[in-house]
């Protein structure tokens, strides 16, 4: 007789160990609720690690990838793609202005890896200047521009030519910007980092600094681009325009995907220069164009500006001295803590409320856009409950 294990028991003995488990097995989603095996409802404020923009499960999405799942999955990019080229072009016209030609790849941290390359191909030049406290990816790439030593030092050395400046000093950042910068890369929001927005006075000094000393400005929006912050990208808040967008996580549904959109200074790539065997895959494309064309129909990214006002507002309201700063941009919230979060997580999980880390002190909200606004009530009660 065949004897099935528990998923949590099959994890363990097969998985690798790199993720910390919580005690939880999900199994179906809808909209902003998660459900677990035993069928106990979760208002879910992590959103796949920022990934569920439109909500689990959307129906046009479900759609989008049952009709294409169905007539082509995989197509290379040495040949054309009637689902790439229109998906192409539909994001290029919601880019800001001058972005428009676009590497699709799998992930954030490939699009990272790109748009390093692609700086350093344009320029001639190798190094890249990153932020204190910004996270990029786990590639070797990315992690060489991400800041945290935990996630570097086992894995030392990495890529050479990588430098960190304090995020939002722009005297550190003009000094460490030399004749030999291919490219400053920042966050516009950092979210590993503890959910915090550069000024617009640092970003367009950064882009001024850049300009001037024939550096590209890469802006990584892996977590804040899709409507996360108000807008269907984070640099349009402050006007900036980057030389390379990235884009990862929300971008397609759920479905893996990431993208790097280049501007006009950047050199025009010759064949050969980067790749990808699953980029641009029209199973993605397809869940991409409907991911658009649900942000832009529901007008999600407004959506998240009211509801992400309301709740910043609502939670500096709450009358609790763990509160040390409520602070974010549309729903990408973050409170940091006078004492550690992991606690407070796994309180808000026993009330049915699903939240992340952003460093050992900050509690990160990222629901997704489609989350009610009873919903979002609900998310604040039980915060209030567990700081209390």
């Amino acid at each position: 007789m065949t004897v099935t294990l528990d998923p949590r028991t099959l994890e363990a003995r097969h998985g690798t160990g790199v993720y910390a488990k919580r005690p939880l097995t999900l199994v179906r989603g809808q909209e902003a609720t998660l459900w677990d095996d035993a069928g106990r409802a979760y208002l879910d404020c992590a959103s796949g690690q920022g990934v569920a923009n439109v909500g689990h499960s959307h129906p046009r999405v479900v759609a989008a990838v049952q009709t294409q799942a169905a007539t082509l999955v995989t197509c290379q990019e040495a040949v054309h793609n009637d689902v790439r080229a229109v998906y192409l072009s539909e994001l290029a016209g919601v880019l800001p202005a001058g972005l428009d030609r676009i590497f699709l790849c799998n992930s954030g941290a490939e699009a990272v890896e790109a748009a390093i390359k692609f700086a350093r191909a344009s320029t001639g030049r190798p190094g890249v200047v990153a932020a204190m406290r910004g996270f990029h990816g786990r590639t070797l790439g990315a992690l060489s521009a991400t800041w945290e030593a935990h996630y570097r030092e086992p894995f030392a050395p990495l890529v050479p030519e990588f430098g960190h400046v304090p995020y939002g000093n722009l005297a550190a950042l003009e000094a460490a910007i030399t004749d030999t910068t291919a490219a400053v890369l920042l966050e516009v929001v950092q979210g590993e980092g503890g959910v915090r927005p550069a000024s617009e006075e640092f970003l367009r000094g950064a882009q001024r600094l850049c300009r001037e000393r024939g550096a590209l400005l890469l802006t990584d929006e892996v977590q804040t681009g899709f409507g996360r912050t108000g807008r269907m990208f984070a640099c349009e808040h402050t006007g900036l325009e980057p030389d390379l967008l990235i884009l990862g996580k929300a971008i397609a549904g759920g479905v893996p995907m990431g993208a790097v959109a280049l501007g006009p200074r950047v050199a025009q790539m010759t064949p050969g220069t980067h790749g990808s065997t699953f980029g641009g895959n029209p199973l993605a494309c397809a869940a991409a164009r409907a991911v658009l064309d649900i942000l832009r129909e529901e007008n999600l990214p407004a959506e998240a500006a009211r509801k992400g006002e309301w709740l910043i507002d609502r939670l500096r309201a709450l009358p609790h001295r763990r509160i040390r700063e409520v602070r974010g941009r549309g729903l990408m919230v973050g409170l940091e803590l006078r004492d550690r979060v992991a606690p407070h997580l796994a309180a808000l999980q026993e009330r049915g409320v699903l939240a992340l880390p952003a460093g050992p002190s900050v509690l990160r909200l990222l629901p997704p856009l489609v989350i009610s606004d009873a919903e979002l009530e609900q998310v604040v009660q039980a915060v209030d409950e567990v700081l209390a």
